[in-house]
């Protein structure tokens, strides 16, 4: 960006009089501009005077209605719920500095706020509420709506700004990318009165913007791996057909070695489809439909098959029939087969891999409690594998054969949870479903109900479904008839509750009508005794699913395993495992096999996500760089943390880090020295690892 450019993203308060002035000659039709008036604001003003914006305007538009503002945020839900724990996150210093942080979607209508209260009633006044819109065509200029139209970040202070009653706020805002194509998904907007101006709140609304954005590729990774995880048997089976992978936005992202072949077979033009690149082949796919919206001309309908998981569509496959094949896909429809081998194939208890004495006790009191239809609490780190310790307990129950329902409280909004927990009736807002749907408790019913994270329902919440619990009923949104419900409840939580009850986070009532029972499950790091057998036991499943030899762990490495601290439990350990398996060529794995995390401590504190706090731009941040260097600030110390994680993320590769932290390596290499990390980079082994791994996956 040149510096031209730059100073255009910046107020400068103090030519506000002179800015006042401009705009007051430019209602009067005065084209005569003025040296204080920035030309990305002068072109905003011609835009709005083009649209016959009424510049005497006051507030936004009303917001919208609470039912169509449920059907908008259920349609970008995936963007609220990628946004709404880094805003969270913001609270204390938008508390402190009197300021609102705004999400909208592509329109500008606003999605989320949080922020100071005192605040939010001058907010109310201009209508910077949930529901309103704020693009230029409905407010004038403002951050969010100039924000759109130019597409990248702005800062518009008072006069700046072209209604009238809007000139007593100062916002800075950015636009919020898909991580994949790059379209506008949203705006990110920090707004204050116009004594509250800071400079820097345009570092904020950037660094948040980023953080929702790689919150959005993580999940869209995420899919991604779960989509490869169901069609592995499929795309490693020895078929005669051939299977291209699709992921839930039409592109192909995998194929088989048959693909080609079979192409070819049916005359396609290989320069036209490159199924081995799979850089041109796509399927228009619309995420409400279970089939695509059209086809090449060489593709049948019944040869695509969707992915559903969970009752998520997370992608598709596509089968060419050989023609030595007898069968078409279409009348393959069966769900996709598991790996042999895998924990998913046994039933109940047989699930858990370990002989420790701290797993045992656990399994142990959950056998006992299984019996009965109790609530039962699960307290554990995140992935020490509640979530399996839940599906055991429900197996090895009375109603084994009845429906097993998951739900995680913290995954949605307040407005998508209340949905997904009770569900709704037709017509209960814009866009519901013809006939309403049916929300989890009402699918548990007879069943169990597994609420995971527990701790992250809203306050408001809590009441509702304290009331399904104590009189077996449930209640539709938009309904007033109750359905009768009886389902068995377990939830889970890495969170201590009662410190949650103290802090007013969390009802008592509910906590002793969850909590009747509980079981404490153990981290990976209290039963180092267990390593030797998951290791196996991953290994085992691994190979089988990549289709790889079988490997096995050297006393050497096993010793460096039970020593690492595994603050991500199992879940760490699987992708451990994987990871050695799928980079080393040697039968018997070795510690030169390790991924770097594992051989060096943690490189900061600031590197894990539980560690992440925003603090006041432009203030010297409690937390410092390593070493003892300069102290950074709230900006730089959350550019750090990004930074750190991507090179943690990709082993070291510099390249693929710079990707994923969305600068030039160039940039990387200079923000590393500032940041005083470079040295600790070099004793850790992670500095040098791009020239080994250039080929990576990223």
């Amino acid at each position: 960006m040149s510096s031209t450019t730059s100073a255009q993203l910046f107020s400068e308060p103090e030519n506000d009089h002179q800015v006042m002035a401009s705009w007051e000659r430019f209602l009067n039709g005065d084209e005569g501009g003025a040296d204080a008036l920035r030309r990305l604001i002068d072109d905003s003003w011609r835009r709005c005077q083009g649209a016959s914006v009424d510049p005497a305007i006051y507030q936004a538009p009303p917001p919208i209605k609470e039912n169509s503002l449920h059907s908008l945020q259920t349609e970008c839900s995936e963007l609220l719920t990628a946004s709404t724990p880094v805003m969270a996150a913001a609270r204390d210093f938008l508390a402190e500095t009197g300021t609102v942080m705004v999400l909208t979607d592509q329109s500008g209508t606003i999605l989320n706020l949080e922020g100071d209260m005192s605040t939010r009633g001058a907010a109310e006044d201009v209508h910077l509420l949930s529901g309103a819109n704020w693009s230029e065509l409905a407010c004038g200029t403002n951050a969010i709506g100039t924000a759109l139209a130019v597409g990248h970040a702005v800062q518009i202070h008072s006069a700046e700004h072209y209604c009238a009653g809007i000139k007593r706020w100062s916002c800075a805002a950015t636009v919020v990318r898909d991580p994949y194509d790059k379209s506008i998904l949203g705006v990110v907007d920090v707004s204050a009165l116009t004594e509250s101006y800071n400079r820097l709140s345009l570092a904020l609304v950037l660094a948040t913007a980023g953080r929702i954005e790689n919150r959005l590729a993580k999940l869209e990774l995420d899919i991604r791996y779960r989509l490869l995880e169901e069609c592995v048997a499929r795309l490693s089976s020895r078929t005669t057909d051939g299977v291209i992978v699709f992921d839930r936005r039409g592109r192909a992202i995998k194929s088989n070695g048959r693909s080609s072949a079979i192409i070819s077979d049916l005359g396609i033009d290989a320069a036209a489809v490159d199924p081995e690149g799979l850089s041109s082949l796509s399927l228009r796919w619309n995420k409400r439909k279970d089939s695509p919206d059209d086809l090449p001309d060489w593709i049948r309908r019944e040869w695509v098959e969707p992915v559903i998981e969970n009752g998520e569509h997370i992608g598709s496959v596509l089968t060419l029939p050989s023609r030595r094949g007898s069968m078409l896909a279409g009348s393959r429809r069966s769900s996709l087969p598991a790996a042999s081998g895998d924990a998913s194939d046994k039933r109940g208890f047989e699930r858990i891999i370990g002989q420790s004495d701290a797993l045992m006790q656990a399994v142990s009191r959950a056998q006992q409690l299984a019996k009965s239809r109790v609530p039962v609490l699960l307290l554990g780190e995140t992935g020490v594998g509640k979530d399996v310790f839940a599906r055991c307990i429900h197996e090895s129950g009375t109603s084994a054969g009845a429906p097993f329902v998951a739900l995680n409280c913290g995954g949605f909004s307040r407005e998508l949870l209340s949905s997904e927990l009770f569900g709704y009736a037709e017509g209960a807002f814009t866009g519901a479903r013809q006939g309403g749907a049916i929300g989890k408790i009402e699918a548990a019913s007879g069943g169990t109900l597994f609420l995971d994270e527990i701790g992250e329902m809203p306050l408001d919440l809590q009441p509702h479904f304290l009331r399904v619990l104590e009189e077996g009923e449930v209640y539709r949104i938009g309904e007033n008839k109750p359905r009768k419900v009886s389902f068995r409840l377990i939830a889970a939580t890495n969170r201590d509750l009662r410190k949650e009850i103290q802090s007013g986070g969390f009802r008592m009532d509910l906590f002793y009508r969850v909590a009747v029972t509980s079981i404490n499950i153990p981290s990976l790091r209290d039963r180092t005794d267990d390593i030797a057998l998951l290791g196996e036991y991953f290994l085992t499943q691994l190979s089988h699913r990549h289709d790889m030899p079988r490997r096995t762990l050297s006393p050497a490495v096993l010793s460096v395993l039970q020593r690492h601290a595994w603050q991500g439990n199992i879940r760490e350990f699987r992708n451990v495992m994987e990871s050695m398996l799928l980079m080393s060529g040697n039968t018997v794995l070795d510690v030169s096999d390790l991924p770097p995390h594992v051989l060096s401590p943690p490189l900061s504190s600031a590197s894990s996500p539980s560690a992440a706090t925003v603090v006041p731009a432009g203030s010297v941040a409690a937390m410092t760089v390593a070493d003892g260097a300069t102290p950074l600030t709230g900006m730089e110390n959350a550019e750090r943390e990004v930074i750190l994680n991507a090179i943690i993320k990709h082993g070291g590769n510099m390249t693929a880090a710079a990707r994923e932290a969305g600068i030039a390596k160039s940039t990387l290499y200079v923000k590393l020295k500032r940041f005083g990390i470079d040295e600790r980079l070099k004793r850790s082994g992670l500095d040098g690892l791009t020239r080994d791994r250039q080929d990576m996956p990223a």
